[in-house]
Parts: structure tokens; sequence; C-alpha cells
């Protein structure tokens, strides 16, 4: 019956059912949810039938309610439930999503809710939370299933059925030895096709690909796009296994990353969506945009160099518009390049130069191109040749200029280990209008007398 209702007529029905308190039809909608069309329902429902909602829900499905929403909105309903109902989730949820949720609260308040789980489950999230959030430790799950090399595959197979329901991931088994060291790891497709009485030693792989407990998580993220694994085990400087980190975690990283650094691009700051306030989206836009201001005057100051040009040649102020919007253009272009190239591949001294060089050839000849068309264009208008000459030969100079800071500038800030996402479109603009004014008008001022 569900497949067949869209979702306000679900939300309708849900309501209904609150209403009329029928549990057991209620059920049986949640039942054909998946968890997260079951947050996004409860996320669209009046807050004065949410408290109802949750109550209606059994503990395990707020669980995986919890991992499919925002952290404030998890803070809410943890609010909601209480400390004794709160404590029966928290047991149930996944220790890394678990540990997610608990960061953004105070430390009174993880120490009462951890106090109220069970001492395993309550250690093991302590243990997550130790690490800084944005490494391998911190996304990383200790849900996963381990077996030794002198196992069987039978054996295996027989771990893992004891052991599936509880763990993240059963696509890979680890090989631990006494020491619990990692020494091998066996896929779930390696288990089918061997023979039952084969020793797990003999299908093995010992050459296993891990991280450090404390590698950056973008990291982390490259080396499952460059294997296409699945899961990545995470070790202690010792080689112990400590975690997984597996796929659905890593996107979440790609995409905050990738929010991240579109941020910065824009220089806006911190994260602004559409629910943010208008008084705490000015405050995060406007420092960039104040320090933007002050770069600016500098443009005008330099244009005040050359009032006696403009004075004598008033038809260059027709193409300024144009020349400062092109070099921050072409700009904009080469620093989206390097900033997508940075986070996707590692960097050498020979990728660097090399990409200078390509982008170096890129702007001759963008600007070769757009030089030559506008100075027809303005020997059409004006009919000068000097003055055609002097826009056509500034363009291209300025497309140059403009092609090499979008791509010298991010990449000093990633050798000075800054991150080069700060250097964000705006700036690059901003000082590409400082060289293209100063181009321009160099340029004209030199060729004064045959203007005139």
């Amino acid at each position: 019956m569900i497949d067949q209702l869209n979702e306000k007529e679900i939300m309708l029905l849900v309501i209904k059912y609150l209403k009329e308190m029928k549990k057991k039809e209620f059920a049986e909608i949640m039942d054909e949810l998946h968890p997260y069309d079951m947050a996004k329902l409860y996320d669209s429902l009046p807050e004065k039938h949410q408290h109802k909602f949750l109550s209606f829900l059994t503990a395990r499905q707020i669980a995986t309610l919890l991992q499919e929403l925002e952290q404030e909105d998890q803070h809410a309903i943890l609010q909601k439930l209480g400390l004794e109902k709160s404590s029966q989730v928290m047991d149930i949820m996944e220790n890394d999503d678990l540990a997610d949720m608990l960061n953004g609260l105070s430390g009174e308040k993880i120490e009462q809710l951890l106090a109220s789980m069970k001492k395993e489950e309550s250690q093991t999230v302590q243990n997550l939370l130790s690490y800084p959030p944005d490494t391998a430790g911190g996304i990383m799950t200790n849900r996963y299933v381990w077996i030794r090399n002198y196992y069987t595959v039978q054996e295996a197979i027989d771990k893992l059925r004891s052991f599936a329901e509880m763990a993240e991931n059963i696509y890979y088994l680890y090989v631990l030895d006494e020491d619990k060291k990692l020494v091998g790891v066996v896929s779930y497709r390696d288990l089918l096709l061997a023979d039952t009485n084969d020793k797990i030693d003999d299908i093995m792989f010992s050459r296993v690909i891990s991280v450090n407990v404390d590698m950056d998580q973008e990291e982390v993220a490259q080396i499952i796009e460059r294997y296409d694994f699945i899961a990545v085990p995470v070790v202690d400087h010792d080689n112990h296994l400590v975690g997984i980190v597996t796929v659905d975690d890593i996107i979440d990283v790609m995409i905050a990353e990738a929010n991240e650094d579109i941020e910065k691009l824009s220089a806006s700051g911190k994260a602004i969506d559409f629910d943010t306030s208008a008084m705490t989206a000015t405050v995060r836009r406007l420092p960039w945009l104040v320090l933007l201001l002050f770069i600016g005057i500098l443009s005008a100051k330099i244009m005040s160099y050359f009032e006696a040009t403009l004075n004598q040649v008033v038809m260059l102020a027709y193409f300024l518009p144009m020349i400062a919007g092109m070099t921050g253009n072409t700009g904009t272009q080469s620093l989206a390049v390097v900033v997508r190239g940075l986070v996707s591949r590692e960097i050498d001294r020979n990728t660097i130069v090399r990409l200078i060089w390509r982008e170096l050839g890129v702007g001759m000849m963008i600007g070769l191109v757009c030089g030559i068309l506008i100075f027809v264009i303005a020997y059409v208008w004006e009919g000068s040749l000097i003055f055609a000459m002097v826009v056509g030969l500034s363009l291209l100079l300025t497309l140059i200029i403009g092609t090499l800071a979008g791509t010298v500038i991010p990449l000093m800030l990633y050798w000075l280990k800054v991150d080069p996402a700060v250097a964000s479109g705006p700036l690059i603009t901003t000082l590409n209008d400082i060289f293209s004014i100063s181009v321009y008008f160099g340029t004209a001022s030199a060729f004064i007398s045959h203007l005139m």
C-alpha cells in the first residue's frame, strides 16, 4: 500500500495513526520505510506530533533515525527521549556515528550520557572521541570481523555468521596474529570460492593496504578511491588493528570537504545554508568582504596614478571593465583546476613545474585569441590602430598574468601548508583587478603620445 503513496500522503496517514493511537498500523508503515525516508518524514512532521512519533518507534528504529539526521536535530531528539531511553538507543547505534553525534555536546553532557550506557559500549565510544574528528581514528568504527590465519575457511564462515549482525561491514575479514597485529585480509568472495577445508593463511592477501589512526580523513578518502575499497583497516603505530573506515563514511567526508572548499572558494567562511539567519550569514560573509574592500581600495589608488592618462584618452575607460573582468575570470578558472588537482592527486616538484608551464601556455593561447578579437573590435569602434593595439596587448598580458596568478597563489599556499582553497575566487579576482589596471594603464601611458 505504502509504495503507491507520495510523501505527503504518507505523512498524513502517519499523523492519522498517531492521533488514533494505532501503533500496529504505524509500525507497518515504518517497516516499509528506508531510514533516510523515516528521517525525512520525522523532519517534515509538525513539532506537536514529533514526540509521539518517537514514542511509537522502537529503540533500534530511533537509532537508525538518528544516524540520518543533522547533529542539531540529533541533540533535540536526545533531549526529548530522556536519559534512560537515550542510553538504550545509544547502546544500539553504530559507535562511529554515536561519537560524531556526541562531539557537539558539552563535556558534562557527554559524561552523563556515556555513564548511562553499557560499560563496553561506553568505553569504545570514549576511545573514538579521543581521536581528532577529521582523522581516520575519528571516523572509524570498531564493528568488524577478525579471524586468525590458522582458521579453516569453514571456521571463518562460522565466525562471520556469528558476528554478521553486529558488524558494519562483512565484505572483508581481517586476519590478526597473536599480538592482534594486522597480517592479512580475506574478502567474502574469497571465502565463497575457496574449499571449506582450506587454511586462511593460504588464501589471504598478506600485502594489506591500511591507514594510520592519525591520517587525515581526506587522505583516507583518496586511498579508498584509489583502490576502489568498500572499507579500509585502521591501525595504530604498532600495526594493531583498531577499526575500519567504510565507504559510506567516506562519502560523507567527501561531501563535507567539498562543501568546505566551496565555502572557501566563495569567501563565505563557515557553512551557510537555506536555514541560516540573515544576521549569521552577514557575520560569516562580512570579514572576507571587508578584507577584499581594502584590497580593492588599492585598485582605486593605482588608477589615481594614471589620472592624467585617463583624462587625455577618455576612451580607455570604455574597455577597463572588460579587461578587469576577463583577467578575473581566467584566474578563477585556473584556481578551480589547481584546487581540484591538489585534492585528487599527490603533488611533487615535477608536477608543479609542468602545471605552471601548462597554464602559462594556456594563458598565452587564450590571451592571443582574445587579444586579437578585442584588437579588431577596438579598431572598428574607435578607428585608431594604436588604441586597438594598446587594448589588445593589455588583454593578452593580463590574461597571462591572471592565469598564472590563479595557478601560483594556491600552489604557494599549499607549499606553506595552508589550505589552498582559501585562495578564494573573490580574492583572486580582486588581485587580478590590481594587475589588470596596472598593465592596462601602464601600456597606455607608454603609448600616450601616439594616442593623443
